[in-house]
């Protein structure tokens, strides 16, 4: 949390080190945002208007256009003709597709050098102060994405007041809220891609040959032996 090098971190290539699809992200992207609308929207259809129920005058002798109800849709105060209901946004989008934007979405922000990994957070107790300082010491300006775990309760409680800081559930991650910040935090728990991440693992110590037990004798070196003795 004050800025200095841990050590260093191989992320993961098939997170971070792909060529971004650009279609794909605009398509989930977009269907993203269409389901966060809400469709609640409604006008009235001149079945829906009240009154209109006579006929406003005569059908002719008046030189007038035929009317037969004063809640037609040209009339003021009348019906909406075509007029939007309540509706459903949402569009199906395969999960395939939307793991493939996030990648892409991650693998723009890395190629720009826009991740930052932090080991854990360091709160005793929830502090705004603190938190700012944090991200002032990791040198992350503009709109940060902070990628929290379930066990970074007090990190979220210190960071939730930061106008500029957007945080979201591990689990939660999407490309939407990748692409609109210039930077994106993670912890080493909360990095997608575990198994690409660190050093590769040391080779166990194999046993060394006098440690090694000895093989069983087989049948005939056995026979052999009794001949020889007697």
């Amino acid at each position: 949390m004050d800025g200095s090098a841990q050590g260093e971190l191989v992320l993961a290539p098939e997170v971070f080190g792909i060529q971004p699809n650009l279609a794909v992200l605009h398509q989930v992207v977009t269907a993203q945002l269409a389901a966060a609308r809400a469709g609640t929207q409604s006008t009235k259809t001149r079945a829906e208007v009240a009154g209109g129920g006579a006929k406003p005058f005569r059908q002719k002798g008046l030189g007038r256009a035929r009317q037969g109800s004063i809640r037609a849709p040209q009339w003021v105060g009348g019906g909406v003709a075509l007029g939007p209901k309540p509706r459903s946004y949402r569009q199906r989008t395969p999960k395939k597709m939307i793991r493939l934007a996030l990648h892409s979405a991650l693998a723009d922000r890395a190629a720009e050098g826009r991740v930052c990994v932090l080991d854990r957070w360091q709160f005793e107790q929830p502090s705004t102060k603190r938190a700012k300082a944090a991200l002032a010491a990791l040198g992350l300006r503009g709109r940060v994405l902070v990628v929290v775990g379930p066990e970074d309760d007090l990190a979220a409680r210190s960071l939730r007041n930061l106008p500029e800081v957007q945080l979201v559930a591990a689990g939660e991650l999407n490309a939407y809220d990748v692409l609109r910040s210039d930077w994106v935090l993670f912890t080493e728990a909360t990095l997608p891609g575990a198994e690409g991440r660190g050093a590769a693992a040391e080779p166990a110590p194999s046993a060394s040959p006098a440690a090694a037990p000895e093989a069983p004798a087989s049948a005939e070196q056995s026979e052999a032996e009794e001949v020889g003795e007697s």
